[in-house]
Formats: C-alpha cells, sequence, structure tokens
C-alpha cells in the first residue's frame, strides 16, 4: 500500500465584492462567497464547478491569492502537474505564504519527482509552523522519495509527537523501517495503514476483532482478506498455512482475478468474492497483518519456493504454442513495463516500452510480451532487432500467465505483481525498481529474502530508468551470452 500527503484547500479569502462579470444586471457577489461555493464543489470533486467560481474570483483580483492557490490544487486533481506546481508557484509569489501553501506545493512536486523545490517548500512550511504535524508528514514523504530515509524516520516521529494518532505519519514511519529491515517495529507502525481515510473500504464492517494470532478453537472460523494489490496478495499468501496451524477453520475474501491462484497455493481453501457470501467468523486479518503475527524478521521470512503450483496441461499447452513460434536455441525473455493504471504509486513504478530499447538489440533472445492493460498499445510501433511476440490477447488469466512463466527462461518487468508471480513459482526474475522503492525490496541489496530466483535493479535517481536499463541491458547481453 502507497500513500500521498494531503493536499488541503486554503482558507476563505477576505470578503471583497466582485466586479460585475455575469450579463447585465446581475449582482455582485463578495468574493469570500463565492469561493467558499468553490471550496466546497472542490472537496465535492466537481472540478469544473470549483474552475468557474474561481473564474469569478479572479476576474475581478487576478492575484487572489487563495483564489490562484485552489485553482491550482483543482489542476492537480485533474493530473496536470506542472500547471498545478505553478499557479501554486503563483500564489505564493502574490502573498499566499501559510504553511497550507508550501504543504501542497511540496507534495505536487513530489509527484512530479522534483524533490529539490519539494524538500525545499516542505522545509519552508516546517520552518513557518515546526508545531504543525501535517508539514512534519509531508516533509518526511518527500525525505522517503529523496532515499534520506533515516531522516524521513526522524520527521515522522516529530509529526507523531505533536499529533500521537496521525495513521498517515504512523504508515511512513512503519513503511521507512521495513525499508531499513527494522521490522519488529516496522510491523507495528504498518497496522495502521487501516486508519487513513478511505483505506477502511477494504475491511469487512463488523464488530468481531482483529485477529491477534492465538489459537481459535473447533467451530471459531477465521476470516483472511486479501487485502492491497495482486502481488501483495501473492507475496503474503505464503503465510495462510501459518494461519491455518492456528485456526482449524478459515476462509479467505479474495478478488476474483486471483482465487484461481489462491486454490493453487492452498487447494481446497474455502473463498469468495463479495462480502454478502461471508459466512460468520470469530476474528479476521488482512494477508498483509500475517508477516506481524508470525514475527517476521529478515532472517526468518519464509520462503518455501515454489509456494505456487501450475497446471501441467496449461503449462504443456504454452509449451507447445511457443514452442512453434520461438526460434529454437533462442531464449524466451518474458517483459512487462507497466503496472496498473489505478495503482496509487503506478507513475513512480511504470515505463514506457520505449525506455527498454536498450535491450531491444540483445542478441540471442526472443522478447515476450506479457503486458496487459493500456501500455499493450504501445507494441504497435516496435522495431527492434530482437523478435517480440505479444500475447495479450491470448492470456485470459493469472493461470495463464503462471503457465507462460513455467515457458520461459527469464522474466524482466518492473515492480508488478508479475514479478511475485514468477517468484512465487520460482523461475528466474529481474526486477526493475523505483528509486525510492516499496519497503519491502528493503534497501542496496541485488536480492531479497523473499524470493529467492529474483535479482534487482534499483533506478539510481527519480524517474531515470534511462540510466538505469543500460545496465540491465549489459546484465541480459552477459546471461544471454553462450
Amino acid at each position: 500500500m502507497s500513500q500521498a500527503a494531503l493536499i488541503q484547500p486554503p482558507p476563505m479569502p477576505p470578503a471583497a465584492p466582485v466586479p460585475n462579470v455575469l450579463p447585465p444586471g446581475s449582482v455582485p457577489v463578495p468574493a469570500g462567497e463565492v469561493f467558499a461555493i468553490a471550496s466546497e464543489y472542490f472537496e465535492a470533486g466537481r472540478l469544473d464547478a470549483a474552475e468557474r467560481m474561481l473564474r469569478h474570483v479572479l476576474a475581478g483580483q487576478p492575484d487572489q491569492p487563495e483564489a490562484v492557490h485552489l485553482l491550482g490544487l483543482v489542476e492537480h486533481k485533474r493530473g496536470h502537474g506542472e500547471a498545478a506546481a505553478a499557479l501554486v508557484e503563483r500564489a505564493i509569489a502574490a502573498g499566499g505564504r501559510r504553511p497550507v501553501h508550501y504543504r501542497n506545493l511540496s507534495e505536487i512536486y513530489r509527484l512530479l519527482a522534483k524533490l529539490d523545490p519539494a524538500i525545499a517548500a516542505a522545509r519552508r512550511a516546517v520552518s513557518l509552523d515546526p508545531a504543525d504535524a501535517l508539514g512534519l508528514f509531508n516533509l518526511a514523504m518527500v525525505l522517503y522519495d529523496r532515499l534520506e530515509v533515516k531522516a524521513a524516520i526522524s520527521a515522522a516521529r516529530a509529526a507523531l509527537e505533536i499529533k500521537p494518532n496521525l495513521p498517515q505519519a504512523h504508515m511512513k514511519l512503519g513503511q521507512s523501517l521495513l525499508l531499513l529491515g527494522q521490522l519488529a517495529e516496522g510491523w507495528e507502525e504498518y497496522e495502521w495503514r487501516y486508519q487513513i481515510p478511505g483505506a477502511a473500504a477494504l475491511m469487512p464492517k463488523t464488530d468481531r476483532p482483529q485477529w491477534d494470532g492465538r489459537a481459535l478453537g473447533p467451530g471459531e472460523r477465521l476470516l483472511l482478506i486479501a487485502d492491497q494489490g495482486y502481488g501483495d496478495v501473492i507475496q503474503f499468501s505464503r503465510y495462510i498455512p501459518w494461519a491455518q496451524a492456528r485456526a482449524q477453520e478459515v476462509v479467505l475474501a479474495c478478488s476474483k482475478e486471483l482465487l484461481s491462484t489462491i486454490d493453487r497455493i492452498v487447494p481446497g481453501l474455502p473463498t469468495f468474492n463479495r462480502w454478502e457470501a461471508c459466512p460468520p467468523f470469530v476474528a479476521y486479518c488482512p494477508l498483509s497483518g500475517l508477516p506481524r503475527l508470525a514475527g517476521t524478521r529478515v532472517e526468518n521470512i519464509p520462503a518455501p519456493i515454489p509456494y505456487l503450483k501450475t497446471d501441467p496441461a496449461l503449462v504443456a499447452a504454452w509449451r507447445e504454442k511457443l514452442a512453434a513460434r520461438v526460434a529454437p536455441g533462442s531464449k524466451r525473455v518474458g517483459i512487462a513495463w507497466a503496472g496498473r493504471p489505478t495503482h496509487n504509486n503506478n507513475i513512480n513504478r511504470t515505463i514506457r516500452l520505449e525506455t527498454l530499447a536498450p535491450i531491444f538489440d540483445v542478441p540471442g533472445i526472443t522478447l515476450i510480451s506479457l503486458q496487459k492493460g493500456p501500455a499493450v498499445a504501445e507494441l504497435e510501433p516496435y522495431r527492434g532487432a530482437a523478435p517480440l511476440l505479444n500475447l495479450d490477447p491470448e492470456i485470459n488469466s493469472f493461470d495463464d500467465t503462471a503457465a507462460v512463466l513455467e515457458s520461459l527462461d527469464l522474466v524482466l518487468c518492473v515492480d508488478t505483481s508479475l514479478g511475485h508471480l514468477a517468484g512465487a513459482l520460482g523461475r528466474p526474475v529481474w526486477v526493475m525498481l523505483p528509486h525510492a522503492p516499496d519497503w519491502r525490496w528493503l534497501l542496496g541489496r541485488p536480492d531479497t529474502p523473499w524470493y529467492p530466483t529474483m535479482r534487482l535493479f534499483r533506478c539510481p535517481g527519480p524517474r531515470r530508468w534511462d540510466l538505469l536499463l543500460p545496465e540491465v541491458a549489459a546484465a541480459l547481453r552477459d546471461w544471454a551470452t553462450p
């Protein structure tokens, strides 16, 4: 689970009449009232309506800092980061120099991977109000992205000294500790993730307690929840047998896309994918909470690889397909370069196919595209020397993907569920990580205790994939050389 810093609208500006920008006969309205309406529209997600109200204010007061600021936040919500940053900078130049202006500017720049101006804005916000917990939390977010992880921990702790129940700061503290391998405290802080507004929607609405790991007796059913992304579910499913040893009856809530995969990890486990089908239970636990209950540390991460089995008949069918389409002796390299667009950290982990160009001329390989989703369209202009097969029309499930992986020599991908799937199968897989990686990959290592067959490549700067791909291509040439 990733997170974003808080973006907050500014308060109402001083009341002032708006010039008559409406048709003749209209009555001017105080700017404060128009701005209040714009703020309500913004909070409700009615961005076009919010912009219309703000334009009325700015027609009479072109540099009204709060209106310019809020217009910047409207552009941010639309995904127009550069325009948003320019507007918030303009608001600050026009006199909007309160902590909220700099906090918002810091987050906008962070999401643009412009970490130098982001850290400057975050520090300015803290200097203006050292007692603002949100300012310190924003600072921790930027420090994490800069891989100044110990400093991020200090900032998050400072935020929690001011506001002990700020879940976002606990979450960032947990992620930072886990990234450093300090799993004991990290798991405890990570438990705050479902206290973040909106995150609890993934959990059942119940008065039953979250499981504490104690043994459950006959008739005491434990509900496990396949929470977070597909990769998380695959990774943490290895703990289901541990839970089954402590609860005689276990049932799993899981998205339909992964039901078959779960059955191949834990055959016969009762599952459902709609809350109305949930049977009675005495306690529940998200899969991502099991490592904490199991006392997981870096040195004892359970890695019974492979813990995912494939369908032998499906594997045989895919091997036959690929044998007919790949030249004998050519090494098969599966590739995927983009994650799900809805993932809230997708901008940092996804690249474009053209970014992989350094590997296109590696001799002795055939590229097998395992990419799904909108990024498949990027295959159309491919003109590399290495043959490339697009399997998107033929892959209909995780079972298909797993069977294909059993038929490949190597998988090369960004940090998506494909890497977890290959790792769980025990297949050779190279994963290209963003500069500030997810906590599970730790720091500085080319390997991971979660998946012994995985090799990690780490981006040397924020979204500087152009600096990483030559390294990956060189390693691929060495690997493919007889």
